[in-house]
């Protein structure tokens, strides 16, 4: 991923925000019959720097655990808040005139090995953890739990599902916030933002 080094994203406490709140992300792999990508809830375990832990699963219909081999390289994308930013939000668009259109983003691109399990106690641990972390942003006046559903019914859908774990090896993380821009326009172009509704960009460009 091109980053120049003024978007380069580089907190800890705002990696690990894009990628919980934004936790379904792509798994790219790469296999004898090419490039693969499929989109999958995920559970960041833990994060030290650029050292990891997410887990997930896939269906077993899914061919991706037969075809990628286990400790292979895979890359899991996690694109955050975007949007469309026009030269008409910048004040000094209107006294100089040399603007153009961008566009800005927060995205965080995990590089790792991955390893396919059909363990069941992995399975069960990550789905009832994945459950409860979607479960309590729910609405609703209860949070479904798995011991709500009959016991048989649970060991059948597990067994229909394979376990994916990627221990990372490198982080890149970008957040293109206007920060090459005079403070005045980032912050003119973070109030229209708000005011359309973006309000996750607008609250990261004001503090990039």
């Amino acid at each position: 991923m091109y980053v120049p080094e003024h978007f380069l994203e580089t907190r800890p406490d705002e990696i690990r925000r894009i990628i919980e709140l934004h936790s379904l992300g792509t798994l790219v792999t790469h296999s004898a019959i090419g490039l693969d990508a499929n989109q999958i809830p995920f559970e960041l375990v833990e994060i030290d720097g650029e050292r990891g832990i997410l887990r997930a699963h896939v269906a077993r219909a899914n061919p991706v655990w037969q075809e990628v081999d286990n400790d292979s390289d895979a890359l899991v994308v996690f694109r955050a808040t975007e949007s469309y930013i026009s030269p008409n939000w910048y004040p000094s668009k209107h006294e100089t005139h040399r603007l153009v259109p961008t566009w800005n983003y927060q995205v965080v691109n995990v590089y790792g090995k991955i390893r396919f399990t059909e363990e069941e106690k992995f399975l069960r641990a990550v789905v009832g953890r994945l459950t409860r972390i979607h479960e309590m942003n729910a609405e609703g006046e209860r949070a479904w739990r798995m011991g709500d559903a009959p016991p048989d019914y649970i060991a059948t859908m597990l067994q229909a599902i394979v376990g994916i774990e990627i221990a990372f090896t490198r982080i890149i993380a970008k957040s293109k916030l206007s920060q090459n821009r005079d403070e005045r326009d980032r912050l003119s172009a973070a109030e229209t933002l708000e005011k359309r509704g973006h309000l996750e960009l607008s609250k990261a460009m004001v503090r990039p």
